[in-house]
């Protein structure tokens, strides 16, 4: 979802010279694969938008794969960055790289300062890697890498599988199962009572290329700062998000809450002023975005 929306925007700001490969034309974990497309393509700017991702089942399941595989897909290719001397790279990480008790809206500079949620700590290690990765070939070696933390996305080319997919593809799919079967409710995991910010993806693709453009580690790291957020200051209930999607998909059955099942963090909010200040805001508003998320899906499936 993120790096084929990267591309679009990428595309339709006019750039033409973009280098991409498929899951089965490029394994990013093996060391020399990365090697071998940057010794042949020499890359000049290089976008991580890949990692292995999924919402609490996922993370708390494949625990291993989910620290190992994006340990191994950042290191490869920031270090490929750094040898074959690319001229500037943008690392994409998660806001759940911050503490599970942190103070809200959560600024930047709240990195490292308390435990992380045990249901994710394995994928928010592994991005806090990668953001010191960028921090220090910048201190030692002065390259223009940089991090960005996006909050939590949705959109076009999401992930819908029940099993491995995030909050808002996850209830989008159980809606539409439950419309189209005529159920007379839906279960939702969790109490409803976490607060969570979405962010539309096309928003955050266009808010990577603003960063690409406007910002350079030099001005980043001599503020102290090592990676900006990136969403839209506002958040919702799980619960009233349910209700926003019920009424999006037409879905008119009884929402029901299964409290056996893990919340996750109670809160995640970012402070976003950084990124304000540079002159970027979001554009999509919630309902809206799901709206066109939810013709996406009924387009996919119809395909």
């Amino acid at each position: 979802m993120v790096g084929s929306t990267i591309y679009r925007e990428l595309t339709k700001q006019g750039y033409r010279n973009i280098i991409t490969r498929s899951r089965k034309e490029l394994d990013l974990t093996r060391q020399a694969e990365v090697e071998t497309l940057f010794r042949e393509e020499q890359p000049e700017i290089i976008i991580v938008a890949a990692a292995k991702v999924g919402g609490i089942l996922a993370n708390n399941t494949f625990r291993a794969e989910f620290i190992y595989d994006n340990i191994a897909i950042e290191t490869n290719i920031i270090h490929a960055a750094h040898i074959f001397d690319s001229e500037k790279l943008l690392f994409l990480g998660s806001s759940c790289i911050y503490p599970k008790e942190s103070k809200q809206p959560m600024k930047e500079e709240y990195l490292l300062t308390g435990e992380l949620e045990p249901t994710n700590e394995p994928y928010a290690v592994s991005k806090i890697v990668g953001i010191k990765l960028c921090e220090n070939y910048y201190r030692q070696y002065n390259r223009n890498f940089i991090s960005v933390m996006p909050t939590n996305l949705y959109g076009p080319n999401d992930n819908f599988d029940l099993k491995t997919s995030h909050v808002i593809p996850a209830i989008i799919h159980r809606f539409h199962d439950a419309k189209v079967r005529n159920s007379p409710s839906v279960t939702i995991w969790g109490t409803g009572k976490p607060r969570r910010e979405f962010m539309y993806v096309e928003d955050m693709a266009e808010a990577c290329v603003f960063i690409l453009k406007s910002v350079d580690a030099s001005s980043l790291y001599s503020r102290y700062i090592t990676h900006l957020n990136i969403g839209t200051g506002t958040d919702i209930t799980i619960a009233d998000l349910a209700i926003v999607i019920s009424e999006v998909v037409g879905y008119q059955g009884k929402l029901e809450f299964d409290t056996s099942k893990p919340d996750g963090i109670k809160r995640k909010l970012l402070d976003v002023r950084r990124l304000n200040e540079l002159g970027w805001t979001y554009k999509t508003k919630l309902r809206d975005g799901c709206k066109k998320t939810y013709d996406w899906f009924l387009k996919s499936l119809s395909n």
